[in-house]
């Protein structure tokens, strides 16, 4: 069923930006549904501050209430096949001194460990976990229906937020959730938000319709852009794509005095997160709020965690999102400005006794063959040069305590992302081409095979831009921000 972004908390970020929003802070905050999710315990000092924010496919409001027949019936909400998975998560991370925030999308069918049941499709933790406490908590004697339904959803959420922290390597010190009234009040409250295709579309199965070019969207409409896959190029992984724009539209929106200025509007905003978001108890929002005043839309970025291969065959659960958790934690720790445990390793030698290993994991031909020659024009030895397993990602792998090395290779290709492994020879390095990788422009070769533009190569799987030729647009090689419409699939 359709993910739902976690807006209101974006709108918790952007809303603390002036004074103007500042003094409807309190009355935000004391509305606001508290769960019992976070323990207490003292967290690591890692440097920033981490939130989980969590889209859930559910048919009540944040205080357990049934949406109405004719909402569903608006929403384009059917039978509630998939109302306990939760389909829209986005890990934030914060520096400790509120300079910027990155929002890092986990795809909904990321195959993962879920403590205590094995590797499935992180979407499902939630599920588990809650189904298993409610058997639980009625074995026990439990008969409330209310008091069930909000034990086994802090249970549901624990599960989620520990299998989170795994993936990550990061302690997750908030967590907020928004159901699906949530998302169409809120984008009606503010007045819809501007987002721009590169095609028209036109797909039944989300009821999402929309022409070519820029456009302002909100209500049931906002929910079929964010909701659509099929006729999408990289399916789900386009679809994350989709919300991260419309996130950031919808930070450049509330921060703009069109909303900031209007009581009205600024008013329905908060009432739409109040009746659709809840958030774990003891965070301090008031204090959070004030820690991001000096945050401006531009340093409100979107991106995606690290994929390995978008079409993961599982054993039991189909086709999935397969991730590497070292590389992802790598990629938190690096946005927090923390060194990785390898970052120490010995001096690089010289190119000359450094052998490189060239995979090609992308569909394009012959971009190992040309990557090669230019790491060999650069003085490395030619290690394997061949095909690998179909991945979105370009990485740079070396030998254990050997990062300066791989960070050497890494340098000659345009700062492609490096990570330490095992299976790694000593003095060897070996890289994993995917459909990401951009020839550096001090190459002087151009684009790369396949058409690949000369530029750096994001680290992770970064939202991918890809507007029309005639439209003034990013370049694609950067995190989505709030301080403009970026045209996407």
């Amino acid at each position: 069923m359709a993910p739902k972004v976690a807006l209101a908390i974006v709108s918790l970020l952007v809303m603390s930006l002036t004074g103007y929003a500042w003094a409807a802070m309190q009355g935000l905050v004391s509305g606001l549904t508290m769960a019992d999710v976070i323990d207490d315990g003292p967290k690591p000092a890692d440097g920033a501050r981490d939130i989980l924010l969590v889209g859930m496919d559910s048919r009540t409001d944040a205080q357990g209430n049934p949406l109405p027949k004719k909402m569903l019936a608006k929403l384009n909400a059917g039978a509630a096949d998939g109302e306990l998975n939760t389909d829209t998560l986005i890990f934030v991370r914060i520096p400790n001194d509120g300079s910027k925030a990155t929002a890092m999308s986990l795809p909904r069918d990321s195959y993962v460990d879920i403590p205590g049941y094995g590797k499935h499709k992180i979407n499902s933790a939630y599920a588990r976990a809650k189904a298993d406490a409610r058997q639980r908590l009625q074995a026990e004697g439990v008969t409330d229906e209310a008091d069930l339904e909000v034990r086994s959803n802090q249970a549901g959420a624990k599960k989620l937020i520990e299998t989170v922290e795994g993936v990550t390597g990061a302690s997750i010190d908030n967590y907020a959730s928004i159901n699906l009234l949530g998302f169409y009040d809120i984008t009606k409250s503010i007045g819809g938000v501007e987002v721009c295709l590169n095609q028209p579309v036109d797909d039944p199965y989300s009821g999402a319709k929309f022409d070519a070019g820029k456009q302002t969207i909100s209500g049931h409409q906002a929910l079929a852009f964010v909701r659509q896959r099929h006729g999408l190029l990289r399916g789900d992984l386009d679809r994350v794509v989709r919300q991260q724009v419309f996130m950031a539209g919808l930070a450049r929106k509330v921060v703009s005095a069109g909303t900031l200025a209007d009581p009205a509007k600024l008013n329905g905003l908060i009432d739409s997160v109040q009746k659709s978001v809840v958030v774990n108890k003891g965070w301090d929002l008031l204090g959070f709020a004030q820690q991001l005043q000096g945050l401006s839309a531009g340093n409100i970025e979107f991106t995606t965690i690290p994929v390995a291969n978008p079409e993961y065959d599982t054993p039991s659960d189909g086709l999935a999102v397969q991730v590497d958790p070292a590389q992802v934690q790598s990629y938190v720790r690096e946005l927090a400005g923390q060194k990785n445990p390898d970052a120490s390793s010995k001096p690089a030698p010289a190119p000359s006794e450094i052998t490189v290993d060239v995979l090609n994991g992308s569909d394009i031909t012959g971009l190992a063959g040309s990557v090669s020659e230019t790491l060999t024009a650069a003085g490395f030895g030619q290690g394997e040069v061949g095909n690998t397993d179909p991945r979105t990602t370009s990485v740079v792998q070396a030998a254990e305590g050997e990062r300066a090395t791989g960070e050497k290779v890494a340098e000659t290709l345009g700062d492609v992302p490096v990570e330490t492994n095992a299976s790694v020879p000593s003095g060897q390095v070996q890289v994993l081409l995917g459909p990401d990788y951009e020839a550096p422009a001090s190459s002087g070769g151009g684009a790369a095979p396949g058409g690949a533009a000369p530029g750096g190569t994001p680290a992770g799987l970064r939202a991918q831009a890809q507007p029309a030729p005639s439209q003034e647009q990013p370049s694609g090689d950067k995190p989505i921000s709030a301080d403009g419409v970026t045209c996407v699939n």
